[in-house]
Order: C-alpha cells, then sequence, then structure tokens
C-alpha cells in the first residue's frame, strides 16, 4: 500500500487563513450581540411608549386637553376654533 502525502499550505497562508477566519467569527459575535441589544432596546421602547400613553390618558383626565411644557411644568389649553365660537 502505498503512504499518503501530507499536502499543506505555506505556514504564512495558514496564519492569514487562521486570522481572517478568527476576526470573521468575532465580527459574527458582535453581530449577535448588537441585535439582543437592539431587541432589549426595542422591547423597553416598547414599555416606556406604553407608560406615556397611561400617563398621557391619567394627565387629561385631570387637566383636559393641554400642551404641557415638559421643562417647567407649565400646561396651556388650546384656543378655541374660531368657527366654532357664537357672535
Amino acid at each position: 500500500m502505498a503512504k499518503k502525502e501530507n499536502l499543506k499550505i505555506k505556514e504564512s497562508e495558514l496564519k492569514n487563513l487562521q486570522e481572517l477566519v478568527s476576526e470573521t467569527n468575532k465580527q459574527q459575535l458582535q453581530l449577535g450581540q448588537l441585535e439582543t441589544q437592539k431587541h432589549v432596546i426595542l422591547h423597553s421602547l416598547v414599555e416606556t411608549q406604553k407608560k406615556f400613553s397611561e400617563l398621557q390618558v391619567e394627565l387629561e383626565k385631570e387637566y383636559g386637553k393641554v400642551s404641557i411644557n415638559i421643562d417647567d411644568g407649565t400646561y396651556t389649553k388650546p384656543e378655541e376654533d374660531e368657527s366654532n365660537k357664537e357672535d
């Protein structure tokens, strides 16, 4: 039986190949981590928007339809539409 010859690429080529595979794996891992962070942030955003809507309802019950300045808490009532005013 003939002995099988071990064929190999050059050491420098092997090192380059290993580095590129390693870098690709690292980048894929980073993308996976970013996607996970994105999912968590999107879920948190939905929860925040839900809380915001609930607060809007509470504030509207308390003050009516008003425009609130989020810097100082002052609010203004909307001006009545001129076409709805009776002379």
